[in-house]
């Protein structure tokens, strides 16, 4: 069972393999797509303040690098490793518990190897593990929703990189972090995006009368 809802005192998030080699075979999403999802969810979380954690799989010799869009906002260094399963390397164990966090929101490629290996192992230690479903990809469509299935009846909960930026923010109040959580839904939330600047004008307009 999960506790509560996400905030940016409890949670940590693991961005696993996204990188070019990997992408090539993502087989369930658009790569556009795919690419503007989790630069949008690395935004929200580095906005937040929330520890941000990226693992790489042989980067070197065969995976190749972090996508340039996404080293803007989580540069390096990062976390290089040789095993499928990120919770199998006590680099990764050790940066999460350096976090304090209990929950740990994870997104990667593929959803079925990378991403399922881990959330299922931190699953069995006492984490809650929390999947960001559109920031995620696997080789088929069907391997990725069996995999999001799997962690599902294992007790992972997934949710989608919007909602992770908008329970963090959760209330409008908090003027702090409310101009820049409204120009990552500008950037990256596609319409929603798109109605906030509607809204920006309308009310820009009307002020002005």
């Amino acid at each position: 069972m999960t506790s509560g809802l996400l905030n940016p005192n409890n949670c940590a998030l693991l961005l696993i393999d996204f990188q070019s080699q990997m992408i090539f075979a993502a087989g369930s999403s658009d790569g556009t797509l795919l690419i503007n999802n989790v630069v949008g969810l690395a935004k929200a979380a580095k906005l937040f303040k929330v520890p941000i954690i990226l693992t790489t799989i042989a980067e070197k010799s065969f995976s190749g690098p972090v996508f340039e869009q996404l080293q803007t906002v989580v540069p390096q260094p990062y976390i290089d490793r040789t095993s499928m399963n990120a919770w199998e390397d006590q680099k990764i164990i050790d940066a999460v518990k350096q976090t304090k966090r209990t929950k740990i929101v994870l997104a990667g490629l593929w959803t079925e190897v990378c991403v399922a290996f881990p959330a299922l192992t931190a699953l069995q230690a006492g984490y809650e593990v929390y999947v960001v479903a559109d920031a995620c990809a696997g080789t088929t469509p069907v391997a990725h929703n069996t995999a999001l299935q799997r962690i599902i009846q294992a007790g992972g909960i997934p949710i989608t990189w919007l909602q992770y930026m908008l329970e963090l923010q959760r209330d409008w109040a908090r003027q702090q972090t409310y101009d820049p959580v409204m120009q990552i839904a500008i950037e990256h939330a596609g319409s929603y995006g798109i109605g906030i600047q509607y809204a920006h004008a309308v009310f820009k307009t009307t002020a002005s009368k």
